[in-house]
């Protein structure tokens, strides 16, 4: 079982494929199980080094509390356990902003970033407490589905993480190129999030698709494809 010792824990991760180094950052409660179908699409053409962040999956669960940038560190830890120096980041959700951190932090490792179904940070309202409300029974009963179920408390550290950081501070700093990718019907990140990010950030793409937070899952093909166009054109210009 391929285990990275970083930044003082044990970090699951896989790889897929050959090419250019492709990193991608899971979000909240998502571990390698569930993005194995997109991983394997995007080995074909790609070096995918996909991970458990921290709290999920098979990469230790300390019952401390984390952040983004604890967790962007965890991130930085494995690259370099991997000897890879440089890499196009993907982060999904969460994930992507443990990416907007690495980025911020570690820039020389970041080729390119590709940011899914995410925002800089999480606008805290009366409709997004309740809409979390709404999904705890169908995730805790998701939880138990899955092959490595993650433990409440964990589940609630990762998400305090997500929900104490903001990047909207370093946005304009993120001089590598940046692809945002979101869902119009996204309850959980609305597509304003996204517009945001492309305002501010300079060197970025945004794709829209119809959908909501996860669409990803549910238009793998078009996903994929904006990802390989994305990165296409950039090995065509360097």
């Amino acid at each position: 079982m391929p285990i990275a010792q970083t930044n003082g824990i044990h970090l699951y991760y896989e790889i897929h494929g050959d090419g250019q180094p492709l990193v991608v950052i899971p979000g909240l409660s998502i571990d390698v199980t569930t993005l194995e179908k997109i991983a394997s699409e995007l080995a074909r053409k790609y070096r995918v080094i996909v991970f458990d962040n921290r709290g999920a999956g098979r990469s230790d669960k300390p019952d401390l509390p984390y952040s983004i940038e604890i967790m962007s560190e965890d991130a930085a830890g494995l690259l370099s356990e991997l000897k890879t120096e440089q890499a196009n980041i993907m982060g999904i959700s969460m994930g992507g902003r443990i990416a907007l951190e690495l980025t911020h932090k570690h820039s020389k490792l970041v080729k390119s970033l590709i940011l899914v179904s995410t925002s800089a940070n999480v606008a805290k309202s009366t409709s997004r407490h309740l809409l979390f409300i709404l999904i705890e029974i169908p995730r805790r009963l998701g939880n138990l589905l899955k092959k490595y179920p993650q433990p409440n408390y964990a589940y609630r550290r990762q998400r305090q993480a997500s929900e104490n950081y903001d990047a909207t501070a370093i946005l304009r700093e993120v001089q590598v190129p940046t692809l945002i990718l979101h869902g119009k019907g996204d309850r959980i990140v609305p597509h304003a999030s996204a517009e945001t990010l492309h305002n501010e950030m300079k060197d970025s793409k945004i794709v829209s698709f119809k959908g909501g937070h996860t669409f990803f899952f549910w238009r793998q093909k078009e996903f994929v494809r904006a990802v390989e166009e994305f990165l296409d054109d950039l090995s065509a210009n360097n």
